[in-house]
């Protein structure tokens, strides 16, 4: 009896241990290949990954698995493994926007995702700014076939940018007007260049027939950065917003959607928009009273916008300096 009972004992463990190492398994690698989603942050100009890049081993939990969803007829969504990717179907081939994450594993999973509804050709894709997690597989999709539509300021951003996940390949396409048209398929993508505001290499996509934009991390579902060491700028960014309100749309691809949002409307675009002038309204009357540089971004009230800018990353002296600078210069 005793014999039996050991025997016992030693089979349930065997069966529940498993499921114990399973779970104390660090996050990211209880996903058959061992491989994590998103990547560490990003090297020169600090957080170059945008808004949803996972940390390294130990740190935030990952991004999803990429997923796809339509938007509307004909233009769908995928979302996780870097910034949102937009792709269009058209009856001549597919437009693609933003190529998330570098790496194999990444363009992969987004062909997959792609094919999911359309096996036609990818012919056009445009890249909203040089940060690896929109622009990392720019290579395979050339190296695929595809014109890959770029402003030329992100070609240039790229000669300088050392992200940890390898530098993108530059764009075989760039333009260096304000606006670049691509028509396929009897459908007409709009790309427009404003200015700077998150970079200062951001695109914005437009599908004039469905009124869907696609913003780039110019507009985000969270608290935005300026990346001042590629010619960001905060000020600028707020006359860029006032283009982009010009245009005739009612639906918005943010560059990293906002949790459980994975898309804006117009009322939600004017709403950002309208947090951007008063965080630099108020920022520049600090700075127009005499507000020492290092009490700046502390003394910014912004508890009513959602916005926290007092943190690290803006208070680094390579973002800091410029906006102090910039906001001083500012009429």
């Amino acid at each position: 009896m005793k014999r039996l009972l050991v025997i016992s004992l030693m089979l349930l463990l065997a069966v529940a241990a498993p499921s114990v190492l399973l779970a104390q398994a660090p996050q990211g690698e209880r996903r058959g290949g061992g491989q994590r989603q998103g990547g560490a942050p990003e090297g020169r100009g600090g957080r170059g990954d945008g808004q949803g890049q996972g940390q390294a081993r130990g740190g935030a939990p990952q991004q999803p698995p990429q997923a796809i969803s339509q938007i509307k007829p004909g233009l769908f969504l995928v979302t996780g493994a870097g910034g949102n990717t937009t792709v269009r179907v058209t009856n001549d081939g597919l437009i693609v926007g933003d190529t998330k994450n570098l790496g194999d594993q990444f363009y992969n999973e987004l062909m997959t995702r792609i094919r999911s509804v359309s096996d036609k050709p990818v012919k056009w894709v445009v890249v909203t700014h040089h940060h690896q997690d929109h622009s990392g597989n720019i290579g395979k999709f050339q190296e695929a076939g595809a014109k890959v539509v770029v402003h030329s300021n992100l070609n240039k951003n790229l000669e300088t940018y050392a992200p940890q996940q390898g530098k993108p390949a530059m764009a075989n396409t760039p333009y260096n007007k304000k606006e670049y048209d691509i028509k396929l398929g009897g459908v007409t993508a709009k790309v427009y260049h404003f200015g700077s505001a998150h970079t200062s290499g951001d695109s914005f996509l437009y599908y004039p027939d469905l009124k869907v934009l696609q913003g780039g991390d110019a507009i985000v579902g969270a608290a935005p950065n300026i990346d001042f060491p590629f010619k960001g700028s905060g000020v600028e960014w707020i006359r860029v917003l006032n283009q982009v309100a010009k245009l005739d749309f009612d639906t918005v691809v943010p560059g990293h959607s906002a949790q459980g949002q994975t898309t804006m409307s117009r009322a939600d675009f004017m709403a950002y928009k309208m947090k951007w002038e008063t965080l630099i309204s108020r920022a520049r009357e600090l700075v127009k009273k005499g507000t020492p540089k290092d009490q700046l971004l502390a003394q910014i009230k912004t508890d009513d916008i959602g916005w926290n800018v007092n943190t690290q990353q803006w208070q680094q002296p390579v973002r800091l300096d410029p906006f102090y600078a910039e906001l001083k210069a500012a009429k």
